[in-house]
């Protein structure tokens, strides 16, 4: 059980202070959300004011802060001081997102304009690269932003070109070359020649359009992957500022750790965490259970009074399997919409007959039927992304996604029999039920093999030390 402590440029300063003074407040005023949405008829805006030295004379100021999101975006901190003795004023935009518990590595192969009319989220932590043009922007160069590929090119060639009359004056060699690179830049952005952008971002919250949603876009890939030392020093995450959270959540499990399993198997236990959906605290409810013919799981299921979202997540109780699995059933009957089904988080979903899939993580870990867990894919896409279902959509897209729901609803409804669902879990934790169990399911094909390296990369194995890992490397 982890929290998401690190948020913004300045995360470590911020977050005893987040701790202390947010928490606590947002419990006392009705479990209201951390972040709450920004209205001009709001007669509460809950500013915190915290008196902070001037940097410039060296007296008392004061900083205002306020938490808000920005719609269909993410949530931001507004921090505002003003000195009352020199007259400095200095205001401040920081991001309020949660750091992922995976970075995300984007590639996207860009062949035609259409691609580069692509949206582009990109926070204050990715580093972009065009590998063709050798071209790089490093992280925290310039701030978290929605653009598209072309909107990165046209800054970046706009940038380039602001100080160009004071270099021809002072250093006309190096005016030259950049006048040379800034030429390629142009070249590039008419898309004279296929080239690929590269999105590499810690802390997981860059996004890149899919042209071909809800269906899988060939030219787009996503993989996730651990981060290393310097990059969670990157986002702020350090194992000194972590150690006084440890040693919390070592008190809170220190009765857990102590239960004997059959009491654990019976008990509902219960602990504190933050909303995933306003970040308001709320109370996480934990059971281990047994899933027939497989094995023990953690089922997790929070409910937010702030906002009323609800949300169900299952852990596997008993690590990484030695081999992936992966699981195909033909739905041949209504019935079969029923069967339960164990998603793990990291398995990927795909439905052959739509040229449909869902990546690892997408979904999280569920516990539910078959139909819930169509459903729960369907909310998803047409329900919780803007960014496909909102303002923010083309009509063409729209269109594309109620094509596609119309024939996801008839698979749901089972109108639409010999569809098939594969379930490819290389941690090999998901399960689905068999119904003719002890016997094999003619309708259901399992699959154990051998992960490839990709495989071990993003879930994290292969840097991993099984021997004399208590010795520094």
């Amino acid at each position: 059980m982890t929290r998401d402590c690190v948020i913004g440029s300045r995360s470590l300063q911020f977050f005893s202070f987040f701790k202390k003074t947010f928490l606590p407040m947002s419990t006392e005023a009705t479990n209201k959300p951390v972040f709450r949405d920004l209205q001009a008829d709001d007669a509460d805006p809950e500013i915190t004011e915290i008196s902070s030295l001037c940097f410039n004379c060296g007296e008392d100021g004061m900083t205002r802060l306020l938490l808000t999101k920005i719609p269909f975006y993410k949530e931001i901190i507004l921090m505002s001081f003003e000195c009352g003795h020199c007259g400095l004023k200095n205001n401040e935009v920081q991001s309020g997102d949660k750091i992922q518990e995976k970075g995300a590595l984007i590639q996207v192969s860009v062949t035609s304009t259409k691609d580069l009319n692509r949206q582009v989220i990109k926070s204050d932590y990715a580093t972009v690269k065009i590998p063709e043009i050798e071209f790089e922007i490093p992280p925290q160069s310039k701030r978290g932003e929605i653009t598209t590929i072309e909107g990165i090119l046209s800054k970046c060639i706009a940038g380039l070109e602001q100080d160009q009359p004071a270099r021809r004056a002072l250093d006309p060699d190096s005016a030259e070359k950049i006048d040379t690179f800034i030429q390629v830049l142009k070249d590039t952005k008419r898309c004279e020649k296929p080239f690929t952008i590269v999105i590499d971002d810690p802390s997981g919250n860059s996004y890149v359009e899919n042209l071909n949603a809800p269906l899988v876009d060939p030219a787009l890939t996503t993989t996730h992957y651990e981060r290393n030392k310097e990059q969670n020093h990157l986002v702020g995450i350090y194992e000194e500022e972590l150690k006084e959270i440890k040693e919390e959540e070592e008190e809170e499990t220190q009765a857990e750790d102590d239960a004997s399993h059959d009491t654990l198997a019976d008990e509902v236990l219960h602990f504190g965490t933050n909303c995933p959906s306003c970040n308001a605290p709320c109370e996480t409810n934990m059971k281990l259970t047994s899933i027939p013919y497989f094995k023990e799981v953690i089922i997790m299921a929070t409910n937010c009074d702030a906002c009323g979202h609800r949300t169900n997540e299952v852990k596997s109780g008993s690590g990484i399997n030695e081999k992936g699995v992966k699981i195909t059933l033909r739905i041949t009957d209504l019935i079969d919409l029923s069967r339960d089904v164990l998603k793990s988080e990291t398995c990927s979903l795909s439905i052959p007959e739509l040229d449909f899939e869902v990546g690892a993580g997408t979904l999280g870990g569920k516990f539910t039927t078959l139909e819930g867990l169509l459903v729960a894919m369907k909310d998803q896409l047409s329900g919780q992304n803007p960014l496909m279902c909102g303002d923010s959509a083309t009509s063409t897209l729209k269109e594309q996604m109620k094509h596609f729901n119309l024939k996801l609803d008839d698979i749901i409804s089972g109108k639409s029999l010999g569809s098939r669902i594969i379930l490819d879990d290389p941690a090999g934790n998901s399960y689905l039920q068999n119904v003719y169990a002890p016997e094999d399911d003619p309708e259901m094909e399992i699959v154990y093999y051998e992960r490839t390296f990709e495989d071990n990369e993003e879930l994290g194995l292969n840097d991993m030390k099984l021997e004399n890992y208590s010795e520094n490397e």
